[in-house]
């Protein structure tokens, strides 16, 4: 049995699996308020562990990047019952279970690109360009968005842009190649192939130094009114 979190953005959500089938599933789209439901939801799904006389075995995790409180609730976590428990843990990249849930929704035989894309800010995004069989194309980075971005591979194949990070780029993309996908969360019920993978092939990072993949540095914002407050003293 391995157990999934997934917090990295407004989406709280838990999943526990069995030899690559779901057994219990959690989702919260409620907003930021992760602290208060992750560590219910892992409850609920240890619940059903004991329920049906099973053993954990590993626990997996989004790495990120994305919210940084949000990451930092989620490995927090996860470490806590790798230790707990005495499990291995399992980093799943955040933008790999978007992407994997966008391949697996929207199939196409057109050679099609897949773009995963989590906000950052203004018109700035978090991105990942992998093929259809989940093969990174570009591995992730920030990147501002503008009417020259992804042009390359538009004027060759289809590309399918997804994620709370393409809603702000779809006036600015405007390829007819450009295909936007609605409705695309990273989900702990999609990160259970992954994570099945990676254990399968011991792939576990250090439960003791393992840190969420930021990208960026966080950074802390002050009101404007406050600010100009503090100019007039």
């Amino acid at each position: 049995m391995i157990l999934q979190i997934e917090t990295s953005t407004q989406v709280c959500s838990v999943a526990l699996s069995h030899k690559g089938q779901l057994l219990f599933e959690k989702v919260s789209y409620e907003g930021p308020s992760h602290a208060a439901l992750a560590g219910s939801f892992v409850e609920e799904a240890l619940q059903e562990m004991k329920r049906q006389q099973g053993r954990l075995e590993a626990v997996a995790v989004s790495s990120g990047p994305g919210s940084y409180t949000g990451l930092r609730i989620g490995v927090s976590l996860a470490k806590g019952l790798c230790f707990g428990y005495d499990v291995p843990l399992i980093a799943i990249p955040t933008l790999d279970i978007l992407a994997y849930t966008a391949i697996h929704s929207h199939a196409t035989d057109s050679g099609a690109l897949y773009c995963a894309m989590l906000d950052a800010r203004r018109m700035e995004v978090y991105s990942a360009l992998y093929d259809a069989k989940l093969t990174p194309v570009e591995t992730v980075k920030a990147e501002i968005i503008t009417a020259e971005s992804y042009m390359d591979y538009l004027e060759k194949t289809e590309v399918c842009f997804f994620g709370n990070g393409a809603t702000k780029c779809q006036k600015i993309i405007t390829s007819p190649k450009a295909v936007f996908l609605d409705g695309m969360d990273p989900l702990a019920l999609h990160m259970i192939p992954l994570a099945e993978k990676a254990f399968a092939e011991k792939r576990f990072v250090d439960v003791a130094y393992f840190e969420p993949f930021y990208l960026k540095e966080f950074q802390a914002t002050i009101a404007r009114n406050k600010v100009l407050g503090d100019l007039k003293k």
